[in-house]
Formats: C-alpha cells, structure tokens, sequence
C-alpha cells in the first residue's frame, strides 16, 4: 500500500522552474503541504499559488539561496515556523554553467556548480535533518543526473559536482541508517527543462539543439517518479533511480530522427 503524502510537510528546493516547480504541482495534487525555496522570489510565488490551486492546503514560499549558509539557516527558521516535522525534503537546487573543457574553464562557473550541487545539498541538509530524524518514514530525495555516472568532454565540473551529489547519498544513507529516513537519489538524463538555458548562458538556439530529433523527459516526468519514491511504504526505500528518455540510452548515444 502506498503511503499517503495528504497534508505532510514536504520542502523543495530550487522551486520556481523546472523540476523543483513540477514537483510542487505533483505534490500538491496528492494533497501535500509544501514548502518551497528559491532565489527568483516572484516566480517561486507563482508556482505557490498553482499548487494550491492544484490541491495543496497550504504552499508557502520564502527566499532561498543554497550557495549561502546564511540564507539556508534564515529559510530553515522559518520553516521552523510553520513544522516541527519535515516528511519529504527535495534537495533539487543545482544546475550547470558552460560546456568548457578543463583548459578553458572558468572559475565562477565551476564554484557555482560545487557551491548549488554540492555545498548547498550538504547545507540544507545539515539543516534539516533535526525536523526528520525524530520522525521515522520521512525521505531526503536528492536530484542527480546521468553526468555524476558517466564523464563526458566539457563536463568535467558538473560531472564531479553529480558524482560528489551520489557519494553525499550514499554517505547519508549510511549514516542514517536505523533513523527510519530514506536517502534516495533520482538520476535522470536528457530532460527538456531551462537547465541547458542556463548552461549555456540564455543562448536559446544552443539550448533547443540538445533535444534535436529525440523525445527527452518533462520535468513532469521526473516530478511523478519523485512522488512515486517518495510514497513508498516506510520500510521501502529507492536508493538509486535513474530515468532517461527511451532515445537516450547513455550518455553519448542518443537517438535522433533526421530532419524531413
């Protein structure tokens, strides 16, 4: 039987785009309570009304900047306000900056990266494992990718941010081990969301070229996986997931249909 999400306390990360946006719709539509965090204010407020409107009782929304202890500390008291008990924490803020190989390599584009994927998923999670570890059947969903798997040229900084997001996971799920907390991380590949937008800097032809002639994942796709991880019976848990689309089956080998 699957565990009910109806009015549990579910925080999300990364929340006004992409997968963190559709992930509080799915939510919602299960009657969860959201608690959402993102850097883009407006949007993340936008999203909070839609998931009312969906069915969620209640989905607030606050100012939140991984990269920053002081901001994860400030957005975790006031999810204090709200719960002492967190069920569900999606750890979904990250992304990428540039396709540079390691000899052209910037450095703001590889600090971002360490500092959303790496740093800040440590972060929010230092921060609120105290609102789950006394609750057991809660879950910490952790957002992967394919590239913390497999290297591939230009992502060398990403790859290595994905693949620290993995062993964090892996170290977790050690660590909290007899908690009753399930530590799960969701890899997927090619998803047509505004991560390539914003890897290659608002450049929207570069961006569209990626899912040229193939069928890639929605955020929604990945937004109901994480619904369905997440409402496992409490003695269940997904360790590791990984979702591609049917037209990529690994990195380098992506089905494409030519142009007719």
């Amino acid at each position: 039987m699957n565990a009910s999400l109806a009015h549990r306390w579910v925080l999300i990360t990364g929340a006004s785009s992409g997968f963190g946006a559709a992930a509080a719709l799915a939510f919602a539509r299960e009657g969860a309570q959201l608690l959402l965090g993102a850097r883009r204010v407006d949007r993340l407020q936008q999203v909070a009304a839609e998931a009312e409107r969906r069915g969620s009782p209640s989905a607030l929304a606050h100012p939140l900047d991984v990269t920053q202890t002081r901001s994860v500390e400030a957005f975790v008291a006031w999810v204090r306000t709200h719960t002492s008990q967190l069920e569900v924490l999606i750890n979904n803020a990250g992304g990428a900056k540039g396709l540079d190989t390691v000899a052209e390599g910037k450095d703001e584009d590889w600090e971002f990266m360490l500092q959303a994927n790496v740093l800040g998923l440590l972060r929010m999670t230092r921060a609120c494992l105290p609102l789950m570890v006394n609750h057991p059947g809660g879950t910490i969903l952790n957002i992967g990718s394919v590239a913390g798997r497999t290297a591939y040229e230009g992502g060398s900084a990403y790859c290595a941010a994905k693949a620290g997001e993995l062993q964090i996971t892996q170290a977790l799920r050690l660590e909290l081990c007899g908690t009753g907390v399930r530590v799960c991380t969701v890899d997927p590949g090619l998803a047509e969301t505004e991560f390539s937008l914003v890897r290659f800097k608002g450049d929207a032809a570069k961006a569209s070229k990626v899912y040229e002639g193939m069928t890639a994942l929605t955020a929604k796709d990945v937004a109901e996986t994480l619904v369905w991880v997440a409402s496992r019976p409490p003695h269940v848990c997904i360790d590791e997931l990984v979702i591609k689309p049917t037209d990529q089956a690994a990195i380098h080998k992506v089905y494409r249909c030519a142009k007719s």
